[in-house]
């Protein structure tokens, strides 16, 4: 048996029962993370004409309201990467003690609009996904000493691991992070 495709008129129908059905949830999605209604109502458009794109170049979209969602996070990345005025430099963790730059210091300020929080909140999440993936060992050290302040040596003595152990520990756990916080910057870049 042959299989049909939809006509013009179908899926027209389609798209605006999707539109109607997404358009509120999509705009308060949207206007969580982005300040200036134009810029709201502008990603919105770029979202339903991909959504238009998508059907009339008859790609399946499986799960639309996802689909939605994920194209509207895209948009708001790709306004954030134009609007923001320096170019970020590579996310790193410091290394040893003597470096005086915190994690905190690597993302953006909490002051600086709603773009620069969104931004924070996606390079938040990512790390706590990435400090998931680390044997507990690893974490513990890498929380202990850069997120909690701790000193390696305070750790040690609470823990009865040596010092060398937790510098290795927490050098592992660096290098995973850096590795997979790449990503996220070169997705940004």
């Amino acid at each position: 048996m042959e299989a049909t495709l939809p006509r013009i008129d179908e899926i027209d129908q389609r798209i605006a029962r999707t539109a109607r059905e997404m358009r509120a949830r999509l705009r308060n999605f949207i206007r969580r993370r982005v300040a200036n209604e134009d810029d709201v109502e502008d990603i919105l458009q770029e979202v339903f004409y991909e959504l238009v794109e998508a059907y009339r170049l008859v790609k399946p979209v499986e799960e639309v309201g996802a689909w939605l969602f994920r194209v509207a996070r895209n948009r708001i990345i790709d306004r954030f990467r134009k609007t923001r005025n320096e170019v970020a430099s590579p996310v790193r963790v410091a290394d040893s003690e003597a470096d005086d730059i915190g994690w905190e210091d690597l993302l953006p300020s909490m002051d600086a609009g709603p773009d620069a929080a969104y931004a924070r909140s996606v390079l938040i999440d990512e790390l706590d996904r990435a400090l998931e993936e680390l044997p507990v060992e690893q974490r513990d050290a890498f929380v202990g000493h850069e997120i909690e302040g701790r000193s390696f040596k305070d750790m040690a003595s609470e823990t009865g691991v040596s010092v060398n152990t937790l510098l290795s520990r927490k050098h592992y756990a660096v290098v995973h992070l850096r590795q997979r916080l790449q990503a996220v910057y070169d997705d940004w870049n």
